[in-house]
């Protein structure tokens, strides 16, 4: 099945002024996809059709088998949280919740992640992800005394916890240094290997792409001209 199926999509925030205009994107599960072009491409607006905090104006978004486009707000809303983890250009953890709380909100929001952490509890999966990371040291450390790097595998930690199906990394490495950015890499693709996730990762920077087995143009594949 595929993990990622749009088919005759088209998206706009104004009347008669599209941004996106997608005749077929398909992903399989268990892809490691790079999708790439330049800022303005549509790539935002793209992720936010696939995790479903936007809807189509027109076509079919079908992702993990559910068909957003026919899905209340709400529903697409449960269905990302319980199917899908995703990693923000900034990482977006919570400044005011430790480590360890960090990790675990998924599961704690999200029933559906909940029932598949692999631990008898959720501070064990917590644990186990934290050691697989390299964190199991600063569980109790809050999030704003973590250099860089720890909040980078933080954010992993967090995206992967109860075992979605497709994690969507967004920019994440646009801030870090080459090497930085290649350790990232490395450790996300090990990670999603290992839980069998889809990964879609997203970036401007075509450097990166060697590490994927797929490359998607957005430009290429919008055919409205953003750019």
């Amino acid at each position: 099945m595929p993990a990622v199926h749009l088919q005759d999509v088209t998206f706009s925030y104004e009347r008669n002024a599209p941004l996106l205009r997608i005749d077929e994107l398909l992903i399989d599960e268990g892809e490691r996809v790079f999708l790439y072009g330049p800022s303005g491409s549509g790539k935002t607006t793209l992720l936010g059709l696939i995790a479903g905090v936007l809807g189509a104006d027109t076509g079919s978004v079908r992702v993990l088998e559910k068909d957003l486009s026919r899905l209340s707000p709400s529903a697409r809303d449960r269905h990302r949280g319980s199917e899908m983890g995703y990693i923000f250009q900034s990482f977006n953890l919570i400044p005011y919740l430790s480590v360890s709380e960090n990790i675990a909100l998924p599961c704690q929001v999200h029933a559906g992640r909940m029932k598949r952490i692999t631990a008898s509890t959720l501070d064990g999966e917590v644990s186990r992800i934290a050691r697989r990371l390299d964190l199991d040291g600063f569980l109790h450390r809050p999030v704003t005394k973590l250099s860089t790097g720890q909040q980078q595998r933080v954010a992993i930690a967090r995206a992967v916890i109860g075992a979605p199906r497709l994690v969507i990394a967004d920019e994440p490495t646009s801030s870090l240094d080459r090497d930085r950015q290649e350790s990232f890499l490395r450790l996300l693709i090990e990670v999603c290997n290992e839980a069998s996730a889809t990964l879609l990762f997203v970036s401007h920077d075509s450097s990166l792409m060697s590490r994927f087995e797929r490359h998607i143009s957005v430009p290429e594949i919008n055919r409205v001209r953003t750019c």
